[in-house]
């Protein structure tokens, strides 16, 4: 199987700050990973390194064999956490999938464009919001707008930062369901940041726990279980370490 992350000990720092230390893992073409880490443990700077956004400090990562900066557009996917996203922003949900097939606003849709983005939206169940303004979206439908922007262009790799975030159960089970269909019909390597460790343990093929360097890497079954959770938050589940039998 051909790898598509390699992460070689890499380290970032700010400063003083150590964010990320001596982290290396093999990623294999078509797995899907759910990252899991407690807050400030490197996660999201760990996509920007992926993502070609950041130069790690020390050591460096590899995409389908390219430096993260060389690879391709349109073959790497990026879905952020709904609350980082700019609502005020006057635009309509299709426009917004819009972007994720051109390099500029598309202030007017070409009939493939639109045709592409409808596709999407419809895979994602949000084409009856097209219409509608990214400001009157609720945050589970933007957030599924942001999946659909994504898949648009049918990424090689997609990455995404809390993507529940924001989604009731039924929504959260149909996103999981969405990008187990999409892996298989695309051979899409997937890397997701999620604090839904059930989820991650069902749907994921493989587990990350991360706290700025990698503690745990390998099957989701195997590696997101109580005991390394516990290692890992101080916790099971939702249980403290305290009233554990």
């Amino acid at each position: 199987m051909s790898i598509a992350i390699r992460l070689d000990n890499i380290g970032v720092s700010f400063g003083d700050y150590q964010a990320l230390e001596n982290v290396s893992a093999e990623i294999e073409e078509g797995a899907f990973v759910a990252l899991i880490g407690p807050n400030g443990c490197g996660k999201t700077t760990l996509l920007n390194v992926i993502m070609g956004l950041l130069r790690p400090s020390v050591g460096g990562a590899t995409v389908f064999g390219m430096a993260p900066e060389d690879v391709p557009t349109g073959t790497l996917g990026y879905i952020p956490q709904v609350k980082t996203l700019q609502r005020a922003f006057p635009a309509l949900a299709i426009e917004l999938v819009a972007t994720g097939l051109r390099p500029a606003w598309p202030w007017r849709l070409d009939k493939d464009t639109r045709r592409r983005a409808l596709d999407a939206m419809a895979l994602c169940g949000v084409d009856h919001l097209a219409q509608r303004p990214v400001g009157k979206l609720s945050g589970g439908e933007l957030q599924r707008v942001f999946v659909a922007r994504s898949l648009a262009r049918q990424p090689r790799l997609l990455l995404l930062d809390e993507p529940a975030a924001g989604m009731d159960v039924s929504a959260e089970a149909a996103l999981y369901h969405l990008l187990m269909h999409y892996r298989r019909e695309h051979q899409c390597t997937i890397l997701m940041i999620t604090h839904d460790w059930e989820g991650a343990r069902t749907h994921a093929t493989h587990g990350l726990l991360l706290n700025r360097r990698v503690l745990h890497y390998g099957p989701a079954i195997e590696v997101i279980d109580e005991r390394a959770l516990l290692g890992l938050f101080g916790h099971r589940g939702h249980i403290a370490e305290a009233h554990c039998s």
